[in-house]
């Protein structure tokens, strides 16, 4: 007997067919069959789930930003079954001790999958952290940031090297910084600037070997984005820099700040023109406390919440017509899968058994609604769709606000010495 069936399931290329599902794996796309659980998907959009390859889910010393049972909530309400953690935690994942200690943590805690990346550090022990599972490195800092410092361009061509050598994908947050700390959204975008967000993603080219693979993190302009495929790099942005402008926000008003800066009204819209060339979208869901951002601009911290509105909002531009439903999931689901190297989700048999099913009404963002500990938005009141079921590997773990947890995956990279299951 499956395990679930998906009834009345519209696929991308216009059938209608039922889905079958048996241990976490798509078997069959076409008529039904006797499942344990049967849902019905007639007027509903059905997504494979996305993977969000950028997020910060905080713990530890940080709990009261977010820790992995809220951030992996978030996640799961917005449509992401898989998040990859970023090792800028405190202290940093540099080591075997300290990696295994955070895969501990998400293993205990976490609602959906994840990955968790190895720093890259002066100090990191690459060879370490990638036979212990890492599935990638980074995000490497160019320029310092909010609990990231940067490298030296020593240690980058020594460590990047290294990873090189053992197969690995680094993933860089690239930028040029200049000045004292800002006073408001325009200097920090004019200190972190498009010219020298572009020049920081050549000058990482220059630095690497031939042949290695880098992504680049939220580029912010269409200049940057440019940029990083002249050099042969993927590139991701965020939704932030896609929707979100320094004109929607007062000037001192931290909540508008992050790394990259968001910028000009003009240069965002160049951005969402770009939609198209852009390889991926990621969330950078970093979240700090409303006491946090509530400090006079040059103190506060760069870094928005986003992982539970990313997919719902670009959900509400499928609606209007102003992105295609298939350029979404490509975006959402399938590139990343292919970036890190982990099973896709979809419709086909073998294919990992995650959906996100979405209503065809797009609602306003609310913060008291959203599952983050940060509590805050700064989307606030623009329209999403945010999905009424979620499924991961066959079960449903997310129903109309109630969550269900089983044990997640752990997506491990490829020095591990044996592949994840699904």
């Amino acid at each position: 007997m499956l395990d679930l069936l998906l009834l009345n399931l519209t696929l991308p290329d216009g059938r209608v067919v039922d889905l079958q599902v048996r241990d976490g794996i798509v078997v069959h796309a076409g008529a039904g069959a006797p499942a344990h659980q049967t849902l019905d998907c007639r007027g509903l959009l059905v997504l494979p789930a996305a993977i969000d390859m950028h997020v910060h889910m905080r713990g530890g010393t940080q709990s009261v930003k977010e820790d992995w049972t809220t951030g992996s909530q978030s996640a799961l309400a917005g449509g992401v079954t898989v998040v990859v953690d970023q090792p800028n935690t405190v202290p940093p994942i540099t080591n075997r001790e300290h990696f295994k200690v955070r895969v501990a943590d998400a293993t205990a805690h976490s609602y959906c999958g994840f990955g968790v990346n190895g720093a890259v550090t002066r100090d990191a022990r690459i060879a370490d952290l990638w036979q212990g599972g890492a599935l990638a490195f980074g995000e490497v800092f160019i320029a310092p940031s909010s609990y990231g410092e940067a490298l030296t361009l020593e240690v980058q061509q020594r460590t990047f090297a290294e990873i090189h050598r053992l197969g690995g994908l680094v993933t860089v947050h690239a930028e040029e910084v200049s000045g004292t700390a800002p006073v408001g959204l325009r200097q920090h975008s004019l200190q972190r600037s498009p010219a020298g967000e572009e020049r920081a993603v050549q000058a990482l080219r220059a630095s690497c070997a031939p042949g290695q693979r880098v992504h680049c993190c939220h580029m912010s302009t269409a200049g940057s984005l440019d940029a990083a495929h002249r050099a042969g790099m993927t590139a991701e942005v965020t939704p932030h820099h896609l929707l979100l402008s320094i004109e929607r926000f007062a000037d001192t008003d931290t909540h508008g700040r992050v790394n990259p800066p968001l910028r000009s009204e003009r240069l965002q819209r160049e951005l969402f023109l770009a939609w198209d060339r852009i390889d991926l979208i990621a969330s950078d869901h970093a979240p700090h406390t409303l006491n946090e951002k509530a400090q006079a601009f040059t103190n506060a911290p760069s870094g928005l919440p986003g992982v539970e509105t990313m997919v719902p909002l670009l959900m509400a531009h499928v609606l209007t017509s102003e992105l295609s439903l298939a350029s979404v999931v490509q975006k959402t689901a399938v590139a990343p899968a292919k970036v890190l190297g982990i099973p896709p989700a979809g419709f086909s048999p073998g294919d990992r058994a995650d959906f996100a099913l979405y209503p065809r009404e797009a609602v306003p963002v609310e913060a008291a609604d959203l599952h983050s500990r940060c509590t805050w938005t700064p989307y606030q009141g623009m329209l999403a769709v945010f999905p009424e079921r979620v499924i991961m590997r066959g079960t449903v773990v997310y129903d109309h606000g109630d969550f269900t947890r089983i044990d997640p995956c752990w997506y491990r990279g490829r020095g591990y010495m044996e592949r994840p299951q699904i």
